[in-house]
């Protein structure tokens, strides 16, 4: 059996008031220090920061607003010694995380909200970036979610998405997707995803999966409070590390390491 690459952890912190799992509980400096350190022991691979609620139904806030929520934690955190990833669709927001210490932009327009991001991107080259399934803002994407083929068309609006990153000027070697699990997607579509995961995998990126502690695991387990969604979120993470996808980002931490490590003893 061959080796099983061991999937990384990126660790939410959300730097919001309004997010759908944990809007509030770290919007202050001070509170989301102390969850990073928590992650930290715990030994998160990257934590992941956002200014701006993604949740369906959100409004926008204003890149003032984003700048001054984000770069004060990412500055503490590099000073920490974390690995960082800014979660933003703003290239201005993505240049000012890079030089504050970011090493990962994750961008759920996969550049498709700002036509600059990319030539952030390339110009640098140090820097991965995570480009997710988009159709639309938060306000709007629901009404996208229709599909023949949902696998399909996330893969062929996946790949003209890379086609346009790499004729911009970015090198493939720093593209890792995300199919978006949750976003312009019904619960049905999120699943089938999530269960042909390898048809995305064989595109040949790293794929990063965020599926922590999202609204169609709650329909699944009867859970409307999203902090009642770990253990669902953790048994999906243990079948992801068994197929070796790079990477799931998670609200918590240590349970999915310890999935991970479980299959990677089995299978490893």
């Amino acid at each position: 059996m061959s080796a099983v690459q061991s999937t990384l952890v990126m660790g939410i912190l959300n730097i919001t008031p309004d997010s759908f799992a944990d809007g509030g509980r770290h919007f202050e400096l001070s509170n989301a220090v102390e969850r990073a350190k928590e992650m930290l022991k715990e030994g998160v691979d990257i934590i992941d920061v956002g200014g701006e609620s993604t949740r369906p139904g959100s409004e926008r806030i204003s890149s003032e607003e984003e700048r001054n929520r984000v770069i004060p934690v990412i500055t503490a955190l590099k000073e920490l010694g974390a690995v960082i990833s800014i979660d933003t669709t703003r290239s201005e927001i993505a240049k000012l995380s890079i030089d504050a210490g970011a090493s990962y932009v994750n961008d759920i327009s996969g550049g498709l909200s700002d036509s600059k991001m990319a030539s952030v991107i390339s110009a640098h080259p140090q820097v991965q970036y995570i480009a997710m399934h988009w159709r639309g803002e938060s306000k709007e994407m629901q009404s996208h979610a229709v599909y023949k083929n949902v696998v399909q068309e996330v893969r062929e609006e996946l790949e003209a998405r890379t086609d346009a990153l790499i004729k911009a000027g970015v090198n493939p070697d720093q593209i890792i997707l995300d199919p978006g699990i949750g976003f312009a997607k019904t619960s049905a579509h999120n699943w089938e995803l999530l269960r042909q995961i390898d048809r995305l995998q064989l595109m040949g990126y790293p794929l990063l999966v965020g599926v922590s502690r999202k609204r169609f695991l709650g329909e699944l387990v009867g859970s409307p409070n999203p902090d009642d969604r770990d253990s669902a979120t953790v048994a999906l993470t243990t079948e992801l590390a068994r197929k070796g996808v790079w990477g799931v980002r998670t609200h918590s931490v240590k349970p999915h390491l310890d999935a991970i490590k479980v299959v990677k003893e089995l299978f490893g």
